[in-house]
């Protein structure tokens, strides 16, 4: 089973957790190991939650990074995203459901392919991603 990150707004938690749930149904052929953030940090401790981030970060080998219209101006997401990249995770862009077609990419993706929301081809992407 392959451990996936997930990089989010924490406004879009609940669609994210929808996402989560999707995983956890048998009717949907998803099937990953999430260790990304679930409840935030009681911390105003930056330095202590990039180090619990990062460890979470670094027993994953795919980031997959659900895009609202305002995940860019996310200064969290756009560090998870360049820590994912430094580390060697393959990147999933995927859009989260319902959410607009057009979008501006956080700045660490800017250029990359994102897909709309789509579960199969995530599905597949999880699966191809090494």
């Amino acid at each position: 089973m392959k451990r996936v990150f997930i990089s989010f707004r924490v406004e879009d938690r609940a669609q994210v957790n929808g996402l989560r749930l999707l995983a956890a149904n048998p009717r949907f052929d998803i099937e990953f190991y999430d260790e990304s953030v679930r409840t935030p940090y009681n911390s105003n401790n930056e330095q202590y939650i990039r180090s619990q981030i990062t460890e979470k970060i670094n027993r994953t080998s795919i980031t997959l990074c659900m895009l609202s219209q305002l995940t860019y101006t996310s200064q969290w997401v756009c560090w998870e995203l360049e820590e994912s990249i430094s580390k060697g995770n393959a990147i999933i862009l995927m859009g989260l459901p319902n959410g607009p077609d057009n979008l501006i990419l956080p700045l660490p993706v800017r250029g990359r392919q994102w897909w709309l929301w789509d579960i199969n081809r995530l599905q597949q992407m999880i699966e191809a991603a090494s």
